[in-house]
């Protein structure tokens, strides 16, 4: 059954497309809610994200949703997803920000996702754990 680790709507604040892969594009973006900040690769060609859109972005450890006796899966909700390793965690301090966040690195293959929040928000992850990232415009 899956388990979110974080469901919430993000706002694209910029994308680059000068990445070091082809159709690729590096988006920056911050959550509605809680105060999250997002760095995500992405394939541009197969979904594009634009300044200013809103997407719901949920990272899970299955893609399969339990209940009235049938297995659905969670890709079926969502337009693009994409399976990965989470590689490191570590503490970070932004600039003018008192408080301590954590950051949260998981690799797709080569596209990389960087997730910083809130420690009490991020207990969740683990190095080495094997999670879904699942994106939808909102």
């Amino acid at each position: 059954m899956a388990d979110f680790y974080f469901d919430e709507v993000i706002k694209v604040v910029k994308t680059d497309s000068q990445v070091v892969y082809d159709k690729v594009s590096r988006i920056n973006a911050k959550s509605e809610e809680n105060d999250f900040f997002v760095e995500l690769d992405v394939h541009s060609e197969l979904y594009p994200m634009l300044p200013n859109e809103k997407h719901r972005m949920l990272i899970s450890n299955s893609l399969i949703i339990s209940g009235s006796g049938e297995s659905k899966s969670l890709a079926d909700k969502f337009e693009y997803v994409m399976h990965g390793l989470l590689y490191k965690m570590a503490d970070a301090k932004s600039e003018g920000d008192a408080d301590v966040k954590v950051e949260v690195y998981i690799s797709f293959g080569g596209l990389q996702l960087m997730l910083r929040g809130d420690p009490l928000k991020m207990h969740k992850f683990k190095v080495d754990q094997k999670l879904f990232l699942l994106l939808r415009k909102n």
